[in-house]
């Protein structure tokens, strides 16, 4: 007789993991000069945390999207995207709100006139209405609270992503890196209002790394890797990573490496290809976030740390990473004035990091424990106490070595 009860899958815990650590790292680069900032990702090589989290990202829509997709287009599926990049334009407004709202507080109470010259506010004083329509139509984009922007329009081109690298990772990879090389030789951006220039996360060069995401979330679907494990691979990995950090911490490499790039820019070499462009992720930036990547995917040590129950309050952070995130771009935004007001010293900083994370641990402790999807499966599990599949198929980062095809489980849910 066969077996009709529903598996029970586990999760990859280093999604989550990574994840929840992209939040800590964002929270803190966020509020410049502190000490602590000299310890992120950033300070590794040439990508930072905002790479790791829109790959991360890409990976998620493939593995909560995915499935609804995987018939072909339909609006059941496409709704579903667009309805999360509505929730994420509603967020960034209202953090964008809290961002306005904190800056004129230090202004008006301790006269701190200098948090008008940074971060776009200066359009607030020159042109008060159209800064109010640009925040609206996302043409004015304040300093750091301008990723959820970019992340939105990813996810309104995501049904086409995701579809297309169903039907061919090569065309899906090919597609990708050829609008992000059109983009950087014909310098394409969205526009900006009322300011000129264009958005500074350019959503349509950063769909490559979130593509890459996509390619990797399909992959695991199926319980192998995008890229298998190949020695050298690993070695190569390994070496941009080692280059990468002495370059930016040897004043002699950023020198002569730095009037090297320059040099190839002179001779017709594209600066997205021989630079360190944000903006438009230059080619240096993608490949040290993809050995990264791929390193972390690797089977062994990663997976059994990822498995900590100490690293659990890190994995709630990012099973809860939207509310997070959203509390932690506020709570920046106050501590960079409390920093223009009294800039202070070591205790004043560690104030501000040890408060701003425990606010985001405790939020995602209460989502964890009475948020909805908390509700929702204790009702399913009352009604129900068949085991439900719940979550995405056990698979590392990158897949699994395991060859077996996926077994049929629930979409996981997106976050």
């Amino acid at each position: 007789m066969p077996d009709t009860a529903p598996k029970t899958v586990s999760r990859d815990l280093r999604i989550d993991l990574f994840r929840g650590l992209a939040l800590i790292m964002i929270f803190v680069d966020h509020i410049p000069g502190n000490l602590y900032e000299n310890f992120t990702s950033r300070n590794l090589g040439f990508s930072d945390a905002a790479e790791g989290f829109v790959f991360m990202s890409g990976l998620a829509a493939a593995l909560a999207y995915g499935p609804g997709l995987a018939r072909g287009l339909n609006w059941e599926g496409i709704s579903r995207l667009w309805g999360r990049a509505w929730l994420l334009y509603l967020v960034h407004i209202l953090t964008a709100v809290w961002a306005i709202a904190i800056v004129a507080t230090a202004v008006h109470y301790w006269d701190a006139y200098e948090l008008l010259t940074k971060n776009a506010f200066k359009t607030l004083q020159s042109d008060p209405f159209g800064f109010l329509i640009g925040i609206a139509t996302l043409g004015h984009q304040l300093g750091y609270v301008n990723i959820l922007p970019m992340y939105m329009a990813l996810l309104i081109m995501a049904p086409a992503l995701i579809r297309i690298g169903q039907r061919s990772p090569v065309a899906l990879l090919a597609t990708a890196l050829g609008l992000w090389a059109l983009t950087g030789l014909m310098r394409l951006n969205l526009p900006n209002y009322p300011m000129e220039g264009g958005w500074f996360f350019n959503p349509l060069a950063w769909q490559l790394v979130f593509s890459f995401g996509i390619l990797t979330g399909l992959a695991l679907r199926e319980r192998r890797r995008f890229v298998p494990v190949r020695g050298w691979i690993t070695a190569l990995a390994a070496g941009w990573l080692i280059l990468s950090f002495i370059w930016i911490h040897s004043d002699w490499m950023m020198k002569t490496f730095g009037h090297g790039t320059w040099q190839l820019r002179q001779w017709g070499v594209p600066f997205f290809i021989a630079g360190f462009d944000k903006t438009f992720v230059s080619a240096p930036r993608l490949l040290h976030l993809l050995a990264l990547a791929y390193l972390l995917s690797l089977p062994g040590l990663v997976p059994a740390v990822a498995r900590l129950r100490a690293l659990e309050p890190i994995r709630m952070l990012g099973r809860h990473s939207l509310p997070v995130f959203a509390l932690g771009t506020v709570l920046a935004m106050a501590g960079q004035a409390i920093k223009e007001v009294h800039p202070g010293g070591l205790i004043q900083d560690s104030a501000l990091i040890a408060f701003g994370l425990a606010a985001q641990f405790l939020l995602a402790w209460l989502r964890d424990r009475f948020g909805p999807k908390a509700l929702n499966k204790a009702r399913r599990v009352k009604s129900d106490p068949m085991p439900v599949t719940v979550f995405g198929p056990p698979a590392p980062l990158l897949a699994s070595n395991n060859p077996r095809p996926a077994q049929r489980s629930a979409r996981p849910a997106a976050r």
